[in-house]
């Protein structure tokens, strides 16, 4: 398995990519911080930065960049800058990142720990409904590989983009594949999203129903749920949910085999990653 593929740094907490929420400042945000790491394969940094102004508190998160090029002589410790804005599906990117001069390397502090379960760890099992109404449970579905996000049917943002790339991820597997495959979405928003709401979300998108559960329940048990993954979310003054961006790829045996961060995967990739769960064992 391609753990080394895992989308994303190590460090992503409440929100690798906010975005559910309204479009808010579109001149976008400042920050700076020290940078932990960086995958220029994957267009992303990581920097443990302070207070973003308007946006978010100091933390320690991944972030995409809007070009390869800015990750250029950009190493690990090096104190940045960085101008983050949202982009067209309304996900973070960084679009501006300079190194103050006279800015050397910081060691100082450590980054903050991860709150999303790893490649390797156990995904929580848990017991909710599904658009039916019917109880769903991660045990239930051992056997074949899962396909785990979370989403609410309200978002306006990249919860629509998550869906779509999941859609052509299983469109796109032979027909004995894709049926043993299942995907779900665990709602953010189990207020709204009973189970007739989520019904009708799947309806209106067309989505493989019998293969595909999108799931809720009482408030409780889904905030449980959500924090067991490690999934970050903070509601607006205007009802919105900024929330991580992710997505698991569970195996058979409810062991996460790859974490996708943000919106910006090739489905083709993820569909390779689990047509080589349903491979037999050489």
């Amino acid at each position: 398995m391609r753990g080394a593929r895992t989308r994303g740094l190590a460090a992503c907490l409440l929100a690798l990519a906010f975005g559910c929420g309204a479009t808010g400042d579109r001149a976008g945000w400042e920050g700076g911080g020290v940078v932990r790491g960086v995958d220029p394969a994957a267009g992303q940094i990581k920097i443990e930065h302070g207070d973003i102004e308007g946006l978010m508190p100091a933390m320690t998160m991944s972030f995409d960049v809007a070009e390869p090029g800015l990750l250029e002589g950009v190493e690990s410790g090096a104190y940045v800058e960085f101008h983050l804005v949202r982009d067209e599906r309304g996900a973070f990117v960084i679009d501006a990142l300079t190194r103050p001069e006279g800015a050397g390397i910081s060691g100082g502090g450590q980054p903050s720990e991860d709150p999303l379960l790893a490649v390797g760890a156990r995904a929580p099992d848990f017991a909710l409904v599904d658009q039916r109404g019917e109880p769903l449970t991660l045990a239930s579905l051992r056997g074949g590989p899962v396909i785990l996000d979370f989403v609410f049917t309200r978002c306006p943002g990249p919860c629509p983009v998550l869906t779509g790339i999941h859609r052509e991820v299983r469109e796109g597997l032979p027909p004995e594949a894709r049926a043993r495959v299942h995907s779900v979405s665990i709602t953010l928003d189990p207020a709204h999203d009973t189970p007739e709401v989520l019904a009708e979300y799947v309806a209106a998108r067309r989505l493989d129903g019998e293969r595909w559960s999108f799931a809720t329940g009482e408030v409780a048990e889904v905030e449980a749920v959500v924090a067991a993954y490690g999934v970050g979310s903070t509601r607006q003054p205007d009802g919105n949910l900024d929330h991580s961006l992710v997505t698991f790829l569970i195996d058979g045996e409810g062991v996460i085999a790859e974490r996708y961060l943000g919106v910006r995967h090739d489905p083709a990739a993820i569909r390779a990653d689990v047509e080589a769960l349903l491979a037999p064992a050489s």
